[in-house]
């Protein structure tokens, strides 16, 4: 599976690192009832109408985004293995 990133400048030898994200939303959906009641599709929906963008169906209140790279030793084991495989990958290179 391949995930889109964003659009960044490429350099000679592109650089990885970890960040901390955090998303702040509050929207009005006018969705069909008990589309949402289903917990674990419930963030896929509301990310997917949100992205959908705004429309006479969805209206954004408040919109608050920050990213911060933070030290590769405060990731999860799991994460800082990844990030070594995709260090050494030659897919980044």
């Amino acid at each position: 599976m391949q995930h889109d990133s964003l659009n960044i400048k490429k350099t000679s030898t592109p650089e990885v690192g970890v960040y901390e994200c955090e998303i702040h939303l509050k929207f009005r959906l006018i969705e069909e009832k008990g589309a949402l009641d289903q917990q674990s599709h419930l963030l896929e929906t509301l990310i997917d109408a949100f992205a959908y963008g705004s429309d006479d169906y969805m209206e954004p209140i408040q919109v608050e985004v920050t990213a911060e790279e933070i030290c590769e030793l405060a990731a999860s084991p799991q994460m800082r293995r990844q990030l070594i495989r995709l260090r050494n990958s030659s897919e980044l290179a």
